[in-house]
């Protein structure tokens, strides 16, 4: 059976791969991004540093806590190096499953499966707001150990989650399935730094039909409630933990990088 794209709609994947300058969107994409972009010309600075950030996060998981498994949910299209990628730099046994719900990311799923031969990825079409369905799936099982610490990664991915879907008995119900020594890795858009600009992103993607509700420092924080949160805390994605060696990276043209631009709060959490 053909994958049904909806390329006649807007969706937040496909626009994410715009601001990151992807070729995988289309016109329906393009359209409602550069409405954001006109509002908020720093969107593609606050993509590019969630990026950053999720490599960093990454490596140190893997590097200093001796993580070999990751569920990573809202994986988006498929954008070199992958989170695998730079986990298996480090340490080649690691193990994804790679979660999202649009058909497009199945469609370039091969990607997300190239792991190295020590070890292992997998791919479950599925939607965050059904996190039943994710860990009832046999890729879940097949690929990781649920009695061994993993990684739920959780990047740009809860402000698509209103609170009418209950976006912290999601997280909640996902980490109740993961065993002592897990972790949190999460980033999440916020209106604090500019709430006018960010209610005009909003109305731009519920207009396209894409749910959709940033959340102020102290409601991001509210994920982390029982976590032990790794230094520094909650923080703005490019102030946390800052690797010398993105600098250069981030000399694009446009907006500079500061708070403002990205307007992303992240951290990570530990499961006692």
């Amino acid at each position: 059976m053909p994958l049904d794209l909806r390329l006649d709609i807007p969706h937040s994947a496909r626009m994410y791969d715009f601001y990151l300058g992807g070729k995988d969107n289309y016109a329906p994409d393009r359209e409602a991004a550069r409405q954001v972009e006109a509002v908020f010309p720093g969107i593609s600075v606050c993509a590019r540093e969630n990026r950053h950030f999720m490599h960093r996060v990454t490596r140190m998981l893997v590097a200093q806590h001796g993580m070999r498994q990751w569920l990573d949910i809202g994986t988006g299209i498929p954008t070199s190096p992958n989170l695998h990628e730079v986990a298996q730099d480090v340490e080649p046994q690691v193990r994804v499953v790679y979660v999202d719900n649009d058909p497009i990311v199945l469609a370039h799923a091969r990607a997300l499966l190239n792991s190295s031969p020590e070890g292992r990825t997998a791919y479950i079409q599925a939607d965050v707001r059904h996190p039943e369905r994710i860990l009832a799936a046999p890729q879940l099982t097949a690929t990781l150990d649920l009695c061994q610490p993993i990684v739920l990664s959780l990047h740009a991915v809860l402000h698509f989650v209103p609170d009418e879907s209950d976006p912290y008995g999601i997280v909640r119900r996902l980490l109740d399935a993961l065993p002592s020594g897990s972790a949190l890795a999460l980033s999440h858009c916020t209106p604090d730094f500019d709430p006018e600009t960010w209610a005009r992103v909003v109305d731009i993607y519920r207009a396209g039909g894409t749910p959709a509700q940033v959340r102020s420092r102290s409601e991001v924080e509210r994920f982390f409630e029982g976590l032990d949160l790794a230094e520094p805390g909650l923080e703005v994605a490019h102030r946390w933990r800052p690797d010398p060696e993105e600098v250069p990276r981030r000399h694009f043209p446009g907006p500079e990088v500061n708070d403002a631009t990205v307007s992303l709060w992240a951290g990570v959490g530990f499961k006692p």
